[in-house]
């Protein structure tokens, strides 16, 4: 852990060397790309050792399947190759080297290494075998056109700005930053097919990367100090379950579970803050003309903090793995999406009983908020006093069974879980499934999909295009999904 924290420092002073001598205006990609992934690789081998190898040989025999396999099929290749290895560096690690001690070990590299790998598999598919109709809007945005380099393709996956502690971006964002334009605006046409790019000043990253360092300095703190305080082991102590209320127990749990991410907030938000230095994160611009940076951003504290619903905190918690899931999972399953995409972030976080025992108590959570939302919601908005206290409710709600729900996650093991949950009866548990049969949900994966379709030949479009093109601080990725969302909603309003 310590040589983790060294090596992201390091790669803050990297970053900021980086911009400064190796900026796009000054140097060619090609020497960009191979810099960043020598640092990268040096970055990993310091911290890793030779552990560090498996990094190198996921990432080139993934290149390889793409190679060999063809657009057609690539994206699942690497995905089960990708996926599979992961799973097998893991197994070895925790039941042959050290089952439930919490290190910075080599497998958390490759947990991002193997989202940058079936990401970019999924959008070379996309961009190269898809029709263009067939894609939705983000897809379509996203879509890599043409194969990339084996420079490329390792620069994107071990460069030293996100090796150590991600986060993942797409291969476009990141393309777009090496060869120096992150910083032209492009603007839909008139017709919806072309853009037309404007060079702009380029804003300087340095407020934002100093008010991310404070937020990691107070992270890092709160976790040095209230976190040992505040063991979530607790929650499964004898004496505490035998002698403590039910309202002091629920609200130590939530205590113990808050206490438990600021270690999160410190990791990620330190990662983010060496992409910025860097020069890469930034999205654009605030209609007040601010600058921001939260591109690659992994968190959002506030949101987090004061979530009142089990999507909004999700939705805030570990963004782009959130994304990875709904672009390579969610969006392309054929049945069960929130089941399949539950199951597919257990498998990805590791082997331990926990995280499955979590996740499977997420889809409960997940499906029985939404249907409490569907059925209840609007019947408390329509007053502000009311929804006031709605709000209230519903955020005490959603932190009590966040917390319930991470328990397995933090605890690890099966034993210690099932003490925790039978020692509450398994009352979320119950509670859920009684939602569950009492408010049905309401839309169904297709209706939505059939919804979504007949919505993008809405005559009221027209004035959502007006708008798009009036939008002039987007940067290229979302002016980019901008522009061939109208072409789209054209083509729809021709037919």
């Amino acid at each position: 852990q310590v040589n983790f924290v060294v090596c992201q420092l390091f790669a803050l002073l990297a970053a900021a060397w980086f911009r400064t001598y190796l900026h796009a205006s000054k140097t060619s990609p090609f020497v960009r790309h191979l810099v960043a992934t020598f640092l990268g690789l040096y970055l990993a081998l310091f911290c890793f050792g030779w552990y560090a190898l498996h990094f190198v040989i996921q990432s080139g025999i993934s290149y390889c399947l793409m190679i060999i396999t063809g657009v057609e099929n690539m994206h699942k290749y690497c995905f089960v190759f990708a996926l599979g290895y992961l799973t097998v560096c893991q197994i070895t690690r925790v039941y042959i080297f050290d089952y439930g001690q919490y290190s910075a070990d080599f497998s958390g590299p490759m947990m991002i290494i193997t989202q940058k790998i079936t990401s970019l598999a999924f959008e070379i598919h996309d961009g190269m075998c898809r029709k263009n109709e067939d894609l939705t809007p983000s897809q379509r945005c996203l879509a890599v056109r043409r194969m990339p380099s084996p420079l490329e393709h390792l620069s994107y996956t071990c460069n030293f700005m996100g090796i150590l502690a991600g986060p993942l971006c797409s291969y476009k964002d990141y393309i777009t930053f090496i060869e120096g334009r992150s910083y032209q605006l492009l603007q839909p046409a008139a017709n919806g097919k072309e853009d037309t790019k404007h060079p702009q000043t380029e804003p300087s990253p340095h407020i934002a990367v100093a008010q991310k360092l404070l937020v990691c300095g107070l992270s890092l703190l709160f976790h040095m100090t209230i976190t040992q305080a505040l063991p979530v082991e607790y929650n499964i102590d004898e004496h505490f379950r035998a002698t403590a209320s039910w309202p002091v127990r629920f609200f130590y749990l939530y205590l113990s579970l808050m206490a438990a991410r600021p270690k999160y907030y410190f990791a990620w938000t330190l990662a983010d803050a060496i992409n910025n230095a860097a020069g890469f994160g930034f999205r654009g611009y605030e209609p007040s003309g601010a600058a921001r940076w939260d591109l690659v951003s992994n968190l959002r504290i506030q949101q987090i903090e004061l979530s009142t619903s089990f999507k909004m905190f999700l939705d805030n918690w570990n963004i782009q793995t959130a994304l990875w899931l709904k672009r390579v999972c969610y969006e392309r399953a054929t049945f069960s999406p929130t089941i399949q995409t539950f199951i597919l972030s257990a498998i990805w976080h590791g082997v331990y009983p926990g995280y499955y025992l979590t996740f499977l108590t997420g889809v409960l959570m997940t499906l029985a908020a939404r249907a409490i939302r569907n059925n209840i919601r609007h019947y408390f908005v329509e007053s502000p006093a009311v929804k006031a206290c709605y709000d209230v409710v519903t955020w005490a709600t959603t932190q009590v069974a966040i917390s319930y729900t991470v328990v397995p996650f933090v605890l690890l093991s099966v034993r210690p879980s099932l003490t925790f949950y039978s020692s509450c009866y398994f009352c979320l548990h119950v509670g859920s499934i009684l939602v569950l049969l009492v408010f049905p949900l309401k839309r169904t994966q297709k209706r939505s999909k059939k919804h979504e379709s007949l919505q993008a030949a809405w005559p009221r479009k027209l004035e959502e295009e007006s708008l798009l093109q009036k939008n002039s601080y987007s940067t290229p990725n979302n002016s980019c999904k901008q522009s061939q969302e109208v072409s789209c909603r054209q083509q729809a309003l021709q037919q």
